[in-house]
């Protein structure tokens, strides 16, 4: 039976949605409010720059896109683990940790695929 191929632009489309679930679930604080912020932007950045890349001008312009999703992804996964030492909503981290920590690893073997083709 072959494998399902899953859509890398749709699977980062439902983590921001994750992501945004996860935020509303913060207690209303300011600290919760100001990490509310900073993760949903990290967090719904990667569809859009992935998007970008879809249509980069050349190779080198694929690959900045895409080490600029690897690194919201990677400022994401930051924000995370400040989520659950903070405990702002420790139900629902762990989905969201793993995710990010499967599309960081997509997201490293992709460049170094891309770059070495350059």
């Amino acid at each position: 039976m072959p494998v399902p191929r899953y859509d890398l632009e749709d699977r980062l489309i439902n983590f921001a949605v994750q992501i945004c679930l996860l935020t509303d679930r913060f207690p209303s604080t300011p600290i919760a409010r100001h990490v509310s912020t900073q993760i949903t932007r990290s967090g719904t950045s990667p569809f859009a720059n992935y998007g970008e890349a879809q249509a980069a001008e050349s190779r080198q312009d694929f690959v900045h896109k895409l080490k600029v999703c690897l690194k919201e992804l990677r400022e994401t996964q930051a924000w995370l683990k400040f989520v659950e030492r903070m405990n702002l909503c420790p139900e629902h981290i762990e989905a969201a940790r793993s995710e990010c920590g499967e599309l960081v690893a997509i997201f490293v073997v992709s460049v170094r695929t891309a770059a070495g083709k350059m």
